[in-house]
């Protein structure tokens, strides 16, 4: 049996929110590299740099709470429930992905996980990560009053298998209104409204398994999912994911708008309703 890593790093920050990355990680278990297809050795499905977009998390002014996990989604699809029951009806990929977003084999001569593998990698990578939140939106709205999930994503401009056309620039989802209260959702929708970025919400990205099973507005625990497009951040060259840093210089900047929005509606939202009551 394979002995892991730790499938995420962690930092405590002092504000209500806590920011997810569940598919940044790169890490592959050590068996799996030579089982990887040609088209998945360059781990393609990757939500590339995201921690670096949000470099700005752990400074004073923020001081976020912020998870991020180490493997990669072929590993484990960390934003996908448990018992892999489908969260869309069109095509997707599930908790143990065996196909691209580019509808080709992640796995050479339909090679996966074990089983016994599978079972050891939700109890020891899926379910660390997901405890992880729960203790920790506790202990925010424990402190505050209420606690913010933002789970953190990217993707290609253009993913035939999963949609049609290009995909706005920023793409909210709170699970059509039941992650969240709508205050948070119109926070957004202006900060992203005053760029010039295009942006939806609740269009072919509603929010993942993270953001449905965390998302508890009605005990207080608000989650919204951004799926950023990569073209907004990565260079244009073809099949290489590498950062623009001019890009980088504009879409940081309001990344770090959108959280601070949040907060601060959050705690206004709060303030307002400890006087009402």
């Amino acid at each position: 049996m394979s002995k892991f890593i730790n499938p995420f790093t962690f930092h405590q920050g002092d504000s209500p929110i806590l920011v997810s990355m569940p598919h940044s990680g790169l890490s592959l278990l050590p068996e799996m590299q030579q089982k990887l297809s040609k088209e998945a050795k360059s781990l393609p499905d990757t939500d590339w740099y995201i921690p670096e977009l949000y470099d700005f998390l752990t400074d004073e002014k923020v001081n976020a709470s912020v998870i991020s996990a180490t493997y990669s989604r072929y590993v484990v699809d960390l934003n996908r429930p448990i018992d892999d029951k489908p969260l869309y009806a069109s095509k997707t990929t599930g908790l143990f992905p065996d196909i691209l977003f580019s509808d080709k084999a992640v796995f050479v001569n339909g090679e996966q996980h074990q089983d016994a593998i599978k079972a050891q990698i939700k109890v020891d990578i899926w379910q660390p990560y997901h405890d992880k939140i729960k203790t920790e939106l506790a202990r925010i709205k424990a402190k505050f009053g209420f606690a913010i999930l933002f789970d953190a994503h990217s993707i290609a401009e253009q993913v035939p298998m999963l949609f049609e056309g290009k995909l706005p620039n920023f793409n909210f989802g709170n699970n059509d209104g039941y992650a969240c209260a709508i205050e948070f959702m119109h926070a957004l929708d202006e900060c992203v409204s005053k760029s010039q970025y295009s942006h939806v919400s609740n269009g072919r990205f509603k929010g993942g398994y993270i953001t449905r099973c965390f998302g508890q507005p009605d005990q207080d625990i608000h989650a919204i999912q951004l799926e950023l497009s990569q073209a907004t951040y990565l260079t244009d060259t073809a099949d290489e994911y590498q950062l623009d840093l001019a890009k980088k210089q504009q879409i940081t900047p309001l990344l770090q708008q959108l959280i601070e929005s949040l907060i601060s509606t959050g705690k206004q939202l709060y303030s307002t309703t400890k006087i009402e009551a």
